[in-house]
This record gives structure tokens, C-alpha cells and sequence, in this order.
């Protein structure tokens, strides 16, 4: 007779996680930081760390550094001794323990770090990259260039979008509502000035983090059509599906949201109301490689394509391993950390990236803790 497996993974067959470290790294902005909604002057990384016979897997995510204190004491002691195979079983065990702590927002991106490190650690147990552990189906991921923050004078957005012209990246997003939709003037400018930059062949993609309301955002998305905006995401706030389904009806563009699903049933909710043409999705925020990996399966069988949302180093291999991804996002301020804090890095030369063809194990990401121990504060 055959028993099947024990559902929390805790006693298979697998090597054991031996140990799991946190660290929390505050890196300042290049340019002043900001958006529609929100400014910042610097970005903070909570990177964990899976350990198991001699092998180590990160995975970090971007967010408040209250993070740290949840995988150190909520999760830590459910994943040491687990059994390090047995990824969904221990991103299971983590979700159900912090149903009284509160699973989204915090506790979510502390799910999501440690799951993503654990799957590059089994990655690099088997001694495989990460895309060809999932199942590749493709070799390479589109990336569009995602930054032109608001913030930006028109010399210094000018300067970033020809430096993705140059890379031969030929799609752009840049942000507009700023200041919660009170600049529309200002917003289209720099739309025009940045299809003016990128010239006619590029797609231009912009984001509104959610600061107009639903008939401005129709309004101004009609102003940027003769422009040729193709993506228009959070044109309004992500909560409101009926907003979302609203404009998406009203306009050409593509509508997208999704970053701030911290779960399966938002974005389920979301793929499954109409109020999308593409979901995105965080894998620092959504519950991991593991969710990630089944929100693109819901976007699949709705007939929708999915988008890794910022992080693209830790999209890129994930993105690789499903049939409907349509691009991830080249974020200026999370590409300029990653390619300070890591060595392995990809190249988007070309607007595309190639996960896994260097034939290095996990995501193919590895610490330079040199240059990360200027950045460390926990």
C-alpha cells in the first residue's frame, strides 16, 4: 500500500533547509524618487537567505523593512528542517500560519521572499537554472524600459529613455496623474516628449498608480491614444474592478494592474472581472515563485497575458516558464540595486533577456556582499 506524502512536506524525502537568514539593505535613489501617489529617496531590499547542504538560495523583496521581523519570527522556525523539495508545501505552511498575523501587505512579501529563495536554493541543489527546474517555454522574455518617473525634468527623462533606445529596448513606460491627477497638462508634455525621444516604431506604455479618477482617466487616455499609448495601467486604483472595467471598455489602450495582489483570489478577482486586458503580478509581493507561477495559470485560462511587475531579476525566470507572459518590467530603480548588490545579472540588450543561458544554477543571482555591507542596516 502506498501512503501518500504528508501534506506540510515536513517529512519527505528531500534535503532538510538548515538554516534561513534575513538582511536589510536601504539603498539611496540616484534621482529624486516618485510617482503620481508617492515620492521616495531611497529603496529598501529585505533579502533572505535559504541554506542546505552547502548550497544557499536568496530571494528578497522590495518594501518595508518590517519584513525582516516577520521572517525571523513567524516564519522562520516553520522552514528550518523542512524538507527543502518541497517548495508549495512549506509556501502553504507559511500562508496558514499568519492567517491572525495578517497574510497581505507585510506578511506577504515576507511569504514571497522566502519562497522564492527556497525555489532557487532547490534549483541549485539539482544543480539546474531555475527556468529549466520549472519547464521553459521560451528562451527568451521581452522587458520594456520602466522608469520616467515624475519627478524628472525633461533633460533627465529625455537621457533615460535614450539610454533604453540605445540598449535597443523599444518599449517604454513612463508616469503620469502626477500629483494626483492635477497635472494633466504636464502628463501629456512628457508623453510627447517621450514619444518624440523614442521615435514612432516604440510602444509607449504609462501608469497612473492609480491617481485619476475614472472619467479623467478615459479623458486623458483619449489625449495620449493620437500619441500612441498603447498600455495604460492603474489608470485608476487597482480596488476599484468596476473603475478598472469602466475605463477598460472606454479606451484602446490595454489596461493592467495587479502589483499589489498579495494572493491568489485578488488576482483570481481581478483576472476573472473584466477589468484587464493584462494581469500583472509580483513575485515579491504575490506569494512568490509558487503563486506567481498559478496566477499566470488563472491569466492563461481567462485568455489573458500576464507581466512581472519591477524585480525583473527575479521575473525572469519564472516569466520563462510559462506560454503567456507578454513582457517583464526593466524598473530603472530596481535594476540599478540589483546590478549594485549582485553578481549575474542579464542583459536586455535587444529588449529581451535570455534566463538561464549562462548555464548557472537557481536564478543565477549570487551576493556581493562587499558591496551590499555599504547599503546593510539590519
Amino acid at each position: 500500500m502506498t501512503r501518500a506524502a504528508p501534506p506540510d512536506g515536513a517529512r519527505g524525502d528531500g534535503p532538510r533547509v538548515e538554516r534561513l537568514a534575513v538582511f536589510v539593505y536601504r539603498v539611496p535613489t540616484d534621482l529624486p524618487g516618485g510617482d503620481a501617489t508617492l515620492s521616495w529617496d531611497a529603496t529598501t531590499m529585505v533579502l533572505v537567505e535559504a541554506g542546505a547542504e552547502g548550497r544557499t538560495g536568496i530571494g528578497f523583496t522590495y518594501g518595508s523593512p518590517a519584513v525582516a521581523s516577520v521572517v525571523e519570527h513567524e516564519l522562520a522556525g516553520l522552514v528550518v528542517g523542512h524538507d527543502a523539495f518541497a517548495v508549495p508545501a512549506a509556501n502553504d505552511r507559511m500562508s496558514r500560519a499568519l492567517r491572525n498575523a495578517g497574510r497581505p501587505g507585510i506578511a506577504a512579501g515576507a511569504v514571497s521572499a522566502v519562497d522564492t529563495a527556497l525555489w532557487d536554493l532547490k534549483a541549485r541543489l539539482v544543480d539546474l537554472p531555475l527556468v529549466r527546474l520549472l519547464g521553459a517555454a521560451r528562451e527568451e522574455v521581452a522587458v520594456y524600459g520602466s522608469g520616467g518617473l515624475t519627478p524628472y525634468d525633461d533633460a533627465q527623462l529625455e537621457r533615460q529613455l535614450r539610454g533604453w533606445s540605445e540598449q535597443g529596448v523599444d518599449r517604454v513606460k513612463i508616469k503620469v496623474a502626477e500629483s494626483w491627477g492635477r497635472r494633466e497638462t504636464r502628463d501629456l508634455h512628457r508623453v510627447a516628449l517621450t514619444r518624440r525621444t523614442v521615435g514612432d516604431d516604440a510602444e509607449v506604455y504609462v501608469d497612473a498608480n492609480g491617481g485619476y479618477t475614472r472619467k479623467q482617466a478615459v479623458r486623458v487616455a483619449s489625449a495620449m491614444a493620437g500619441l500612441g499609448v498603447t498600455w495604460l495601467e492603474e489608470p485608476v486604483s487597482s480596488d476599484d474592478l468596476t473603475g478598472l472595467r469602466v475605463v477598460r471598455d472606454a479606451v484602446a489602450a490595454d489596461v493592467a494592474a495587479g502589483e499589489y495582489g498579495y494572493d491568489l483570489p485578488y488576482l483570481t478577482r481581478m483576472a476573472a472581472s473584466g477589468a484587464v486586458d493584462c494581469l500583472q503580478a509580483d513575485v515579491t509581493r504575490c506569494g512568490g515563485v509558487t503563486v506567481w507561477l498559478r496566477a499566470a495559470a488563472v491569466a492563461e485560462g481567462l485568455g489573458l497575458h500576464i507581466s512581472g511587475h519591477c524585480a525583473p531579476h527575479l521575473h525572469a525566470h519564472v516569466a520563462a516558464a510559462v506560454p503567456n507572459t507578454r513582457h517583464l518590467e526593466w524598473f530603472h530603480d530596481h535594476v540599478r540595486i540589483e546590478n549594485l548588490l549582485f553578481h549575474g545579472t542579464l542583459d536586455p540588450g535587444g529588449g529581451t533577456v535570455a534566463p538561464g543561458a549562462s548555464g548557472e544554477p537557481g536564478h543565477g543571482l549570487t551576493l556581493d556582499r562587499a558591496a551590499a555591507d555599504r547599503f546593510r542596516t539590519a
